[in-house]
């Protein structure tokens, strides 16, 4: 298949417009249209619905995954080439720069993750000179899906199970500790977290996703139904508990020193994280693995 109609495939897809598609490969409109058009000719199906913003039909579903992978491996071997050829020109002695070309590698990861462990991983990644990392957040037990769709060629994900074409890595497992302020604690569970109290102290949640804290209620207070706070933002979240709105399940790398107030020793839930990714011979993608696995060993610990 041709890769400048592939490319165009996937610009209109991530951009949602054939303006902005067009505006990214530094083409027109028209010439996008040509692109999305001949490949359509070419397999026998449409593969976009042209509206606003654009999405991609099942077919063109099926294809955009297949068609991320062939890009990432071909503008890797292309910047590979200019790399030689730089060095080549520069001759002996030349021990690379700081090019303005990098590798784009789309990965996916849990808020929680992203806001304690994994940010060594991309400070690394970044360091190396060699590859843009664009970081997509979901709840841990979605981010495969962005594997599956070709989204993402990598994710930190609590699904060991491999997506098709797809390797897998222990990471480790964060610790989730139901916790609240002291003053909140004194206010609402004055006797302790009992079921009655739980039925009207309000909760923390992260969004409509998050399964933690509702997953432990139906264990410990099955007819609770407090009210709920809702802060997709997982550092906001945990600040949000420190300031008494709410309790919340929150992980161990958020509260090191153990300063909130523990609700009950057995709350606890252990997450365990993998690192699923393309099945590819990419030195990009498997630097991003390592990266992820070494600085995920904070969760070993």
């Amino acid at each position: 298949m041709d890769l400048e109609q592939l490319r165009a495939l996937a610009a209109v897809v991530d951009q949602e417009t054939f303006e902005a598609a067009a505006d990214e490969l530094r083409i027109t409109p028209s010439a996008v249209s040509q692109r999305i058009k001949a490949l359509e000719r070419s397999v026998g199906s449409v593969l976009v619905r042209r509206l606003k913003p654009v999405v991609p039909t099942p077919a063109g579903e099926r294809l955009l995954r297949s068609a991320r992978q062939l890009l990432l491996l071909a503008d890797e071997a292309l910047l590979a080439l200019r790399s030689d050829h730089a060095h080549d020109a520069a001759g002996p002695g030349y021990e690379g720069g700081a090019g303005t070309e990098r590798l784009r590698v789309p990965i996916v990861a849990n808020a929680d993750s992203i806001a304690t462990w994994l940010p060594h991983a991309i400070r690394e990644v970044a360091l190396g000179g060699r590859i843009a990392v664009e970081l997509l957040r979901d709840d841990e037990h979605a981010t495969a899906d962005l594997l599956r769709s070709g989204d993402a060629v990598g994710a930190v994900t609590a699904d060991p199970r491999p997506v098709q074409g797809c390797s897998v890595r222990p990471l480790g497992t964060m610790v989730y500790r139901a916790k609240a302020s002291a003053e909140f604690v004194a206010r609402w569970f004055p006797s302790g977290a009992t079921p009655e109290a739980l039925a009207a102290a309000p909760v923390m949640q992260y969004d409509r996703k998050d399964s933690h804290q509702l997953a432990l209620l139906a264990r410990v207070a099955p007819e609770a139904t407090p009210p709920q706070h809702f802060i997709p933002d997982s550092v906001q979240y945990v600040e949000a508990v420190w300031a008494g709105l709410g309790w919340g399940m929150v992980p161990d790398q958020q509260d090191p020193d153990g300063l909130l107030v523990e609700l009950d020793p057995s709350w606890s839930e252990d997450l365990e994280l993998y690192w699923q990714s393309w099945t590819l011979d990419s030195p990009g993608l498997a630097e991003v693995g390592d990266a992820m696995v070494r600085a995920a060993e904070v969760l070993r610990r």
